[in-house]
């Protein structure tokens, strides 16, 4: 057994004082990674500062119509609240897929942006794991790598983010809000996380101690007609595949405004910046999704065990956009293609 000391802060200026101070120290929240990452050894730190009784909670709408999420407002609280179910169903409905209730109860919003990869040699505390043990070695590179990235690899780590909300928040241009030794920052969330190149035991641009305090999305219209779309092995519990965050607009049979990112097959939460740079100003039919999905994926790296996400990907960019100009009626995406995706 190994001795863990326990805090209960009382204000965020405390908690970052804490934890920054002790490089010994993790903030815990929902806990519901971390306390199972404890009992693998996989973290071990001597000392937990609970953050659960600072005034971080709370979904508001802000005066130009975005969002501000406390860091500790819970999933289930979040993908509830009616102006995100509303203006932003991408959010809604990537919270209600990315977990049981009982852990959408308990997790928070911070919680989820911080959590590790779900690669099993990062999780088994014996194997080889750059992320866990840097300079140690990949032992997925050569290793059971089905469920890994095609995007954003290295020659270090090839292992997937797991969470789906940040998914929708790259898609959103949310920004993520800190508070560390050094006062505050501003992160937007697509820079928010890190590719793992030659250091992949860092996957934030934070400090020891520095503390997420707040997510804000920006009102942007093109997304009250959005969507996320989860491919997995299994229909509940699941994590993805291949997931797709897309919103669209269409004016006059063309593309006006687009965005996709994607999960399950990158490095990071995956803003597909290829695609949606082909797609804007182009006819919205299945042609166009279908060579857009291939543009995005061209520099994709698989392994032998996950070459078929490459494909896999493709398809789902392609249903996913499909599934948005048959909801608003535009465009003809029901055409059927000629060698494209489907």
């Amino acid at each position: 057994m190994r001795p863990i000391t326990y805090l209960r802060a009382t204000d965020v200026t405390q908690a970052v004082a804490s934890v920054s101070t002790d490089p010994t120290s993790d903030f815990l929240a929902g806990g519901t990674t971390e306390v199972d990452l404890l009992r693998q050894e996989v973290l071990t730190p001597r000392r937990l500062v609970d953050i659960n009784d600072l005034p971080l909670s709370g979904v508001e709408e802000t005066p130009d119509g975005g969002l501000r999420i406390g860091a500790l407002a819970r999933m289930s609280e979040v993908a509830a609240a009616p102006v995100v179910r509303e203006r932003f169903p991408v959010m809604t409905q990537a919270l209600e897929l990315g977990a049981s209730a009982q852990l959408r109860n308990m997790a928070s919003m911070g919680g989820n942006l911080m959590q590790r990869v779900r690669c099993s040699y990062f999780r088994d505390a014996v194997s080889p794991c750059n992320k866990r043990e840097p300079a140690t070695g990949c032992s997925a590179i050569d290793g059971f790598s089905r469920g890994h990235a095609v995007l954003g690899t290295s020659e270090h780590c090839i292992a997937t983010h797991p969470s789906d909300v940040a998914v929708a928040l790259v898609a959103l241009d949310a920004s993520v809000h800190t508070q560390g030794p050094s006062g505050r920052r501003m992160h937007t969330a697509e820079d928010f996380f890190l590719l793992p190149g030659d250091s992949p035991h860092r996957e934030h641009p934070l400090d020891h101690g520095e503390l997420i305090t707040e997510i804000t999305v920006p009102a942007t219209p093109v997304v009250r007609h959005s969507l996320y779309l989860k491919v997995r092995d299994r229909e509940s519990y699941e994590f993805a595949l291949v997931s797709v965050a897309a919103a669209l607009s269409v004016v006059d049979g063309k593309i006006a405004d687009v965005r996709v990112a994607l999960g399950g097959v990158a490095t990071k939460p995956w803003r597909a910046r290829r695609a949606e740079d082909f797609l804007v100003g182009a006819p919205a039919d299945r042609d166009t999704f279908g060579m857009a999905a291939r543009v995005e994926m061209a520099d994709a790296r698989p392994t032998r065990m996950n070459a078929f996400k490459v494909e896999l990907a493709q398809r789902a960019i392609v249903r996913a956009l499909c599934t948005l100009i048959d909801a608003t009626g535009t465009g003809t995406a029901s055409r059927p293609g000629t060698g494209s995706p489907s």
